[in-house]
C-alpha cells in the first residue's frame, strides 16, 4: 500500500509540475503575444500621428484663411460663392496667394515703392510701435530675403564650459561696434532652446573656437525640436570652418 500511495503521488506531483508548466508557458506566450500588441499599438501611433495631425492642421489653416478671407470679398462675390452648391476648399489659400503676389508686384513698382516707404517712415515715427515693426521687418527680411546669408551653416561650441557642447546656426560675421569693440574675427551664433527653436539667444564667439559641421540648417532644426532624438541620418564628417 505505501509503495501505492507513494506512486500515486509521484503522479499527482508530475501532473500538478506539468499543468504548472503549462500554464507558465501559456503565461509566456501571452506576455509574448500582449508585447508584440503593445510595440504594434505604439508603432502605429507613430505612423499614423504625425501624418494625421499634419493634415487635419492643415485643414483648419486652410478653413481658417478660407474663412477670413471670405470676410473680406465684395458682397457681390460672396453671395455668390455662398450661393454655390458646394464648397471648394482652399479657395481662400488661392486668393491671398494671388493677392500678395498682386500686392508685391505693386510694391516693386515706382508708385508702390513710394507708398511703401511713406508707409515705412510713417510707422517708424510712431512710439511703441515702430520698435514691433522694426523687429518684424528684419525678422521676415532675414527669412524671405534671398540676399541673406542667416543661419546659414550650423556648428558645435563649448558652451556654457570647456568640455560641454552645443548646437548653434550662424547668422553672419560679427560687425560694426561689437567688432570694433571686440577687435576680433567673430561670428554671431543663435543659440535656439529645445523645443521650440525661435527662442534663444546671441553670443559672438571667434570663429576659430567653433566647429561647423556639414548637416543643413533643417537638419539641425529638426535635431533641436526633438530634443535630439531624430538625428540626421547620415553625420557627415565634421570640418573646421
Amino acid at each position: 500500500m505505501s509503495r501505492k500511495r507513494k506512486h500515486k503521488n509521484s503522479e499527482l506531483k508530475a501532473r500538478a509540475a506539468n499543468i504548472r508548466h503549462l500554464q507558465e508557458k501559456e503565461h509566456r506566450v501571452f506576455m509574448k503575444l500582449g508585447a508584440k500588441l503593445r510595440a504594434y499599438f505604439f508603432t502605429g501611433i507613430l505612423v499614423t500621428a504625425p501624418v494625421s495631425i499634419t493634415f487635419y492642421m492643415a485643414y483648419k489653416v486652410i478653413f481658417w484663411i478660407d474663412d477670413g478671407v471670405g470676410r473680406l470679398l465684395p458682397p457681390q462675390l460672396k453671395s455668390y460663392y455662398e450661393d454655390l452648391p458646394f464648397t471648394i476648399p482652399g479657395l481662400g489659400v488661392v486668393i491671398l496667394i494671388v493677392s500678395l503676389i498682386l500686392i508685391g508686384m505693386f510694391a516693386a513698382g515706382f508708385i508702390g515703392s513710394f507708398f511703401v516707404r511713406l508707409g515705412d517712415w510713417m510707422v517708424k515715427k510712431m512710439p511703441v510701435i515702430s520698435g514691433i515693426y522694426s523687429l518684424l521687418k528684419q525678422v521676415f527680411e532675414t527669412f524671405l530675403s534671398n540676399k541673406s546669408q542667416a543661419f546659414s551653416k550650423v556648428v558645435l561650441l563649448e558652451y556654457p564650459r570647456k568640455g560641454i557642447w552645443i548646437l548653434g546656426f550662424v547668422s553672419t560675421a560679427t560687425g560694426g561696434e561689437v567688432k570694433r569693440i571686440l577687435d576680433r574675427n567673430m561670428v554671431n551664433v543663435f543659440i535656439p532652446t529645445t523645443p521650440n527653436p525661435t527662442s534663444g539667444f546671441l553670443i559672438f564667439v571667434p570663429k576659430e573656437d567653433l566647429v561647423f559641421l556639414e548637416m543643413t540648417v533643417e537638419e539641425g532644426l529638426k535635431f533641436v525640436i526633438s530634443g535630439g532624438i531624430v538625428t540626421p541620418k547620415e553625420l557627415q564628417e565634421i570640418k573646421k570652418y
